[in-house]
């Protein structure tokens, strides 16, 4: 019990620091910095496997918290291009899962999971049930998150007109975000979320337990708008996420991260030549504004792409919930496919 509060403690530091340093993700990030340290150093560091499930529960429920009812008001209108791009997205998942398994000396699941677009703090916790090594994993997508929001966006604009683009239309209504924040919600969500989340994880069903989470608090917040959790409580999960990784980082796991440089130099052009691609379809299929499609295929983050388009001139509100429908079927729906691929091959 002692090691375990030192071991929180030691992560909620370096989390802390990291997300002063504003470094992107920088709460689980930190947080496997500092534990991997003290793991290689010390007999300190000790991290339950119950720890694991407990980070995904709180974020499956963060994730489905923030669904709103214009979100599926918005869906009869972007149906058809977030179908395209979460198609165009899975293909591009593959295809680079299996380039980097040709080119490395990484497993197929763990290839293939290091290729997901999307989910710092999420896929590394489900690549861990699905039998892939969570260390590189963990890696590849801060890789993916550093270029996605630090990178692309910027090449973006380059290669875009300047313009601003108001692509909501007049009848459309303006995303709301609820503000109900109260104790008695924050204590239901957790316990709906926490319900389902250990219904998913008896199911034995990879990724279950955070997808669960995410549906029940999606449907507690659509029928009866009760859903909430306060931010401090992702920072946390992302800290506990980083730390159940980062306690199973050795010596000989960072001597191993340098086969993931060719896997990441991959990644990261695979992804650049994707969004370029799935841009101009967007673009080409339904006129969205070029800019706009672009930056909808950007393997990022929803929060991050609403202030990051902002800053380049780009005020849709399609944008993100295009990010939105990318996320939750990343988490819930690519796993099971990245799961039978990998039993056919």
């Amino acid at each position: 019990m002692v090691n375990l509060f030192l071991t929180l403690i030691i992560g909620l530091i370096g989390g802390y620091v990291f997300l002063k340093l504003k470094v992107p993700g920088g709460m689980m990030v930190g947080s496997i910095v500092l534990i991997t340290l003290f793991n290689i150093n010390t007999d300190v560091i000790y991290m339950p496997t119950v720890a694991k499930t407990i980070a995904q529960i709180i974020a499956g429920a963060f994730i489905g918290s923030g669904i709103e009812k214009d979100d599926l008001y918005r869906l009869k209108y972007i149906t058809k291009p977030a179908l395209t791009l979460v198609s165009g997205m899975l293909i591009l998942n593959i295809i680079t899962g299996f380039l980097i398994y040709l080119t490395s000396p990484l497993d197929l699941v763990t290839a293939l999971m290091c290729s997901v677009p999307g989910g710092m703090s999420d896929i590394p916790l489900i690549s861990a049930d699905m039998g892939a090594d969570s260390s590189k994993v963990a890696v590849m997508q801060f890789v993916r998150m550093v270029f996605g929001i630090g990178v692309f966006p910027s090449v973006i604009s380059k290669i875009t007109k300047s313009k601003t683009y108001l692509t909501d239309s007049e009848d459309s209504p303006e995303r709301v975000v609820s503000n109900i924040k109260n104790k008695k919600n924050f204590i239901l969500t957790i316990i709906v979320a926490a319900l389902l989340g250990v219904i998913g994880k008896i199911s034995n069903i990879p990724s279950a337990t955070m997808v669960f989470s995410m549906f029940s608090v999606i449907a507690l917040k659509l029928l009866t708008g009760k859903a909430y959790l306060p931010k401090w409580v992702r920072k946390f999960a992302q800290m506990m996420s980083g730390a159940y990784i980062g306690s199973g980082i050795g010596m000989n796991e960072i001597i191993d991260m340098k086969v993931i440089i060719l896997p990441a130099f991959i990644l990261i052009l695979s992804y650049l030549v994707g969004c370029f691609i799935l841009g101009k379809v967007l673009n080409s299929k339904f006129d969205m504004p070029i800019r706009e499609a672009m930056l909808a295929s950007i393997p990022a983050g929803a929060s991050d792409m609403a202030l990051i388009s902002a800053d380049l001139g780009v005020q849709s509100t399609n944008l993100i919930v295009l990010q939105i429908i990318r996320l939750v079927t990343v988490i819930s729906v690519f796993p099971q496919v990245i799961r039978v691929f990998v039993h056919l091959f």
